[in-house]
């Protein structure tokens, strides 16, 4: 089974006032990090999706991942997604990350493909307190209903709704992501 993981990190930050993906994090950069958890997957590639400030973050990203860049990423998080499925079409499934949650280990993304192994028919998705997102992992036959998708809600919905099989996993994962300086002063004081 050939799988990709989607690293999505085109937003602007306009809530940090910096492109958070930049900020340092560890001996790294807050994107820095999640993109060295997915090298460290059971995936065949890596994928990062840009968009607000891409030439600047680009510059800062291990060149063994593939970029690619969403022009329109002012449209909202699902305008990302579907540019990065049109991208990635001839994967058997693609798992879509967020760029702004470093705690993601690589063995969540492989607990998540063994999943997927055993149930194939169904997305595997990580389970917040009220709702399932991503993390998720999607097979082809999802690809379609996440090119229909639009606006600022990106996965969510669609893993919410009766549309698709999911399947959450049963693992103890930290999802915190980092949207504010409130919350990357939370993530810098965890760390140290």
């Amino acid at each position: 089974m050939k799988i990709a993981i989607l690293i999505l990190a085109a937003g602007s930050s306009s809530r940090m006032g910096t492109p958070k993906q930049l900020l340092p994090y560890k001996e790294s950069t807050i994107l820095g990090t999640v993109v060295e958890n997915a090298l460290g997957s059971n995936t065949n590639d890596v994928f990062v999706l840009l968009g607000s400030n891409a030439d600047t973050i680009q510059k800062n990203i291990n060149k063994s991942v593939e970029i690619i860049i969403n022009n329109t990423f002012e449209k909202g998080l699902s305008s990302s997604i579907v540019k990065g499925i049109i991208s990635l079409l001839d994967y058997d499934a693609v798992l879509i990350a967020l760029g702004d949650q470093p705690h993601i280990s690589f063995d969540y993304y492989n607990q998540m493909i063994s999943e997927l192994k055993k149930h194939p028919n169904h997305s595997i998705t990580s389970q917040y307190k009220n709702h399932k997102g991503v993390p998720a992992l999607f097979p082809k036959q999802y690809f379609l209903d996440l090119l229909k998708l639009n606006g600022d809600y990106g996965a969510k919905a669609l893993l919410n709704s009766d549309t698709i099989l999911t399947k959450t996993i049963d693992y103890s994962v930290n999802l915190f992501d980092i949207d504010t300086p409130e919350d990357y002063e939370k993530l810098i004081n965890n760390t140290k």
